[in-house]
């Protein structure tokens, strides 16, 4: 049997939950080979096929095993900088778990990652920044990253900043502590709800502990 035929689209289903439990399988079994033919098929002419194989594969990666797709980062790279946004998305998804475990793979990247951001929708946003705070946490990447990540903080919706702040946390040092509050705080009168004023007010609180 192969992977392809226990995706979504192969048994003419509607939901995710095949997709979903190919990617425990995979994992449980350790189907290295499995991993391969769905990247593979990431270029497949069906493009529900193309979405259910990226499914299949930031799954396996957000259920904490991604060094089974890190391999195949470039192969996300390339998707990111298409022009299906549904790709692109859930591109950005598997990069972000791969991010944690190969962070030069996707330095490497951060051209495509960028571009995506700039042009993408919330989710591939969401993880955009998601990425930039876990490559700016790396010593070597943070004087490149952190500024693009200071840049999102700074140009995103108001409603967005509490969760980018908080996704943010991991790339403040003493170094740059004071320029992240800083900006935090000039945009605090932008948002609306005390709700989202109390997780900033949180953040700070949390990064000004001695």
């Amino acid at each position: 049997m192969k992977a392809l035929d226990l995706i979504t689209t192969s048994l003419g289903r509607r939901d995710d939950k095949p997709n979903q439990e190919l990617a425990d399988e995979i994992i449980r079994s350790n189907r290295i080979d499995w991993v391969k033919e769905l990247i593979e098929n990431l270029y497949n002419k069906d493009k529900n096929i193309q979405s259910d194989c990226l499914k299949v594969l930031y799954e396996i990666g957000e259920r904490g095993a991604a060094k089974m797709i890190e391999p195949y980062c470039s192969a996300f790279g390339e998707l990111v900088e298409g022009k299906n946004n549904r790709l692109i998305w859930g591109a950005m998804i598997a990069l972000d778990t791969i991010a944690s475990v190969n962070p030069q793979g996707i330095y490497s990247l951060l051209p495509a990652i960028i571009g995506a951001i700039d042009k993408g929708s919330v989710i591939t946003i969401d993880h955009g920044v998601s990425i930039l705070a876990k490559l700016s946490a790396v010593p070597e990447y943070t004087e490149t990253s952190f500024p693009l990540l200071l840049e999102q903080l700074r140009r995103c919706p108001p409603k967005q900043l509490p969760q980018y702040a908080e996704k943010s946390e991991i790339a403040v040092t003493n170094a740059n502590k004071q320029q992240f509050i800083g900006l935090l705080e000039q945009r605090m009168n932008e948002l609306d709800k005390d709700s989202q004023k109390k997780r900033i007010e949180k953040v700070v609180r949390k990064l000004n502990k001695p």
